[in-house]
């Protein structure tokens, strides 16, 4: 690293003031938690009585999606979408690639006149066909067999994604090939949780409850390391691998004790906070801060 990129580097880090001084007593997150998902309370007043009730009993309980609701509940998440600026849709997934994936459908469909309307019917919202022979599958089938489709998951309620300058409904979807192999990391987990649930309603009605399904839960425990930009742009290494590949040893190792629960810096502070707020948003409780025991 040239002097001169590590001086503005040094500087920028100096110089930094971002939210430090940001008063956030006045944010509510009470009030934003959940504000961009379609959530149960907007089920409650959007659908009919029959049509909630239909998709509650597939949500808690695991029953078969009826078919017959699906354009009424489709309807009501256009409709909600497109209040909140939504243009697009996507069948949202997680391959076999680490990262997620998703595919942009326009609410807009051309009429005879030249003109347009926003339309949305229960057949987009049940399933997509993206093409699956670029994602891994781990050998199970060559390229011309490899159709997959993605298939919503009702346990997991949309979401509005806000990027760009864009609005998006985001629908959480499985993703499986024609055959049914799962090509993704949520099919296998649902298939976990309904194998889990069946054994242990099997030894619950052995000591004599009446319960009929059990709900598992997991979270994810994540761990970061933060980095100025001005260190991470002069780091090929980090840029193309994600990790230290050459360099020299840090002088300051996890061997010491200061850094394992010390008091968080104010840039990372301001990291964590802005992460929390979009994630209050969009329904997912974060519990934690602190620091781990190495450095950054």
């Amino acid at each position: 690293m040239g002097s001169a990129v590590l001086g503005d580097a040094i500087s920028a880090i100096r110089d930094w003031s971002g939210n430090r001084d940001k008063d956030m007593s006045a944010w509510n997150g009470k009030g934003s938690f959940g504000s961009l998902v379609f959530n149960d309370a907007e089920q409650q007043k959007r659908l009919p009585k029959n049509v909630y009730d239909a998709l509650r009993r597939t949500v808690s309980k695991g029953e078969a999606l009826d078919p017959s609701i699906a354009d009424a509940v489709a309807g009501a998440l256009k409709d909600w979408a497109i209040e909140s600026g939504a243009t697009h849709y996507t069948h949202w997934f997680q391959p076999l690639t680490g990262i997620t994936a998703e595919k942009h459908d326009s609410f807009l469909s051309p009429v005879v006149d030249g003109k347009a309307v926003y339309e949305f019917s229960g057949k987009e919202l049940v399933k997509g066909e993206p093409d699956a022979s670029s994602f891994p599958s781990g050998g199970m089938r060559s390229t011309f067999e490899a159709r997959g489709y993605t298939a919503w998951d009702p346990t997991s309620p949309p979401w509005l994604l806000k990027t760009g300058g864009a609005t998006t409904l985001v629908i959480p979807t499985a993703f499986v090939s024609w055959t049914g192999e799962a090509l993704d990391k949520k099919t296998p987990l649902l298939r976990s949780m309904e194998a889990l649930s069946k054994q242990a309603v099997r030894v619950l009605k052995l000591f004599g409850s009446k319960a009929d399904r059990v709900i598992t839960t997991c979270g994810p425990e994540q761990e970061y390391f933060l980095i100025d930009l001005n260190f991470y742009l002069s780091r090929p290494d980090l840029i193309n691998a994600g990790r230290t590949l050459f360099g020299a040893k840090p002088p300051k190792g996890q061997e010491l004790e200061d850094q394992y629960f010390g008091a968080i810096a104010d840039r990372a502070m301001a990291f964590m906070s802005e992460v929390e707020t979009e994630l209050y948003k969009v329904g997912v409780p974060v519990k934690t801060r602190h620091n781990e025991v190495a450095p950054s």
